[in-house]
């Protein structure tokens, strides 16, 4: 089978393997396992942030992430579309007991106009702003990545009104080659960052909370008590150290394959939209003669597997698992429908 339902399918490479089974190991909630201590110094560095932490998932490190900038009763600003809203189990109410002020961007992206108008005033009768959160790449969005001067103005409204700036940057690495951009220029705005390992790096297990350090020791005592603490956690440590060092680059191959595959879908009648492709994601609208879920069940009986995510759209996710050849049969395939 052709795995496109996710980049969280990707298995380790060999390579990986390896580096995992040599792994220098510790006990790390005591602090003491050296490879996730490396883990932490690089990625931090990476991004010119003072700290990190390593925790299972993405879910967990921005959930980590909300819980330290807010109080209970405070505001979230986000996307409607965020990850951090629609995909992580209404933690953002669970854990850090804080409302969502919602709003309609482009594909998953907001401006700094729109923040502004969603600051609340000074009022008793309205939660205090708090923090502004942003995916990006987003998911829901298709892969779509922000401009960089647009987080900068984004940077600019939330110094001026006290807010609190996270970004969810799960495909963050993604967006940082199709833009050819350096990870220290997004360490140098945003007062957190969470990345993940387990994408389209191809690491098994692995998110990174990214910060100041005393906010990353506020994020230790919340990782304890999400259940998020540790032991000997150097082998999956150790897979992450080997995707940031290996993996990176050759996201762009993905973004390709994307590509390769969208002008393949471009000619077929039962296709409506497709969200432009940017990154690895692919998201297009199904009309005519098929439904979405009856098509991704046909291109699995022809060894595809695709996520219906609405009655009416399919989405793709290429990764490091999925090769020029295996590309090659898919759109052949796509030509017989």
């Amino acid at each position: 089978m052709i795995d496109f339902r996710s980049d969280t399918v990707t298995q380790p490479t060999q390579l990986m393997r390896e580096a995992m089974m040599q792994a220098k190991i510790g006990d790390d909630v005591f602090g003491e396992d050296p490879s996730v201590n490396e883990l932490e110094r690089m990625s931090a560095s990476l991004f010119g942030m003072e700290s990190a932490i390593f925790c299972p998932s993405g879910t967990m490190t921005n959930q980590i992430a909300i819980k330290c900038h807010t109080q209970p009763g405070d505001e979230v600003i986000c996307d409607v579309l965020s990850h951090v809203y629609i995909y992580e189990g209404g933690g953002i109410a669970a854990n850090a007991h804080s409302s969502v002020k919602l709003l309609q961007g482009e594909r998953g992206k907001i401006n700094a106009e729109m923040v502004i108008n969603a600051i609340n005033p000074d009022d008793i009768h309205k939660p205090q702003s708090r923090l502004v959160s942003l995916e990006n790449t987003t998911n829901r969005g298709g892969g779509s990545c922000y401009n960089f001067t647009d987080i900068q103005s984004i940077r600019e409204v939330c110094s001026t009104y006290g807010l609190g700036l996270h970004l969810d940057g799960a495909r963050l690495f993604n967006a940082l080659i199709a833009k050819k951009e350096n990870p220290k220029q997004y360490g140098e705005v945003f007062d957190s960052i969470s990345i993940c390992l387990s994408k389209g790096l191809g690491a098994p297990v692995g998110s990174l909370l990214l910060g100041k350090t005393d906010f990353i020791k506020k994020a230790k005592r919340v990782r304890k008590l999400f259940g998020g603490g540790m032991r000997q956690a150097g082998f999956l440590a150790a897979a992450g150290i080997y995707a940031l060092n290996h993996h990176i680059d050759r996201l762009e191959q993905d973004h390709q394959h994307t590509k390769l595959i969208e002008s393949a879908l471009m000619k077929k009648d039962f296709v409506g939209g497709i969200l432009a492709v940017e990154t690895n994601i692919l998201i297009f609208e199904v009309k005519g003669k098929y439904t979405a879920p009856i098509l991704s069940a046909i291109l699995k009986e022809r060894g595809i597997l695709a996520i219906s995510i609405s009655p009416t759209q399919i989405r793709f996710v290429l990764h490091l698992d999925v090769t020029p050849d295996q590309v090659q049969q898919t759109i052949d395939i796509i030509e017989k429908l």
